[in-house]
């Protein structure tokens, strides 16, 4: 019996881990298969924007083994981030989640209408990630 990592996540999605590796490089990635052919994936850093404290975040999230056909929801960022201003996050954000053992914010940005040939996975994460600095 294979226990590799490669044999215990579907094809489709190790080769969105592979576009997001090289999508992200140099970011360090934390894969962990969910035992059905999907995998948690954490990696980072990656920047942000002027509004945080923070100048830079890992993000990740849940690929399920339906990948290409299922959105990636919701996603997850650095559970310390704070904005410069002060202000509270407000829903989409919500803070007090762990992610991969780790101490997360939620990013609840839900693709409604995604048309799985023409969304990836790394389209998802860079959405989610543009959509994070423009807050």
């Amino acid at each position: 019996m294979t226990t590799t990592l490669e044999a215990q996540i579907a094809g489709s999605v190790q080769l969105a881990i592979e576009t997001l590796k090289a999508q992200f490089q140099p970011a360090e990635f934390i894969c962990v298969p969910d035992r059905q052919g999907g995998a948690h994936v954490r990696f980072g850093p990656v920047a942000l924007g002027e509004t945080y404290t923070q100048r830079e975040t890992w993000i990740g999230g849940h690929l399920p083994a339906q990948i290409p056909y299922a959105d990636v929801y919701p996603l997850f960022i650095r559970g310390d981030l704070t904005r410069r201003d002060g202000r509270p996050f407000m829903p989409p954000l919500a803070n007090g989640h762990v992610f991969m053992s780790v101490s997360a914010v939620q990013v609840s940005r839900r693709s409604n209408r995604r048309d799985a040939t023409i969304e990836t996975v790394v389209m998802k994460f860079q959405k989610v990630l543009d959509w994070v600095n423009s807050q």
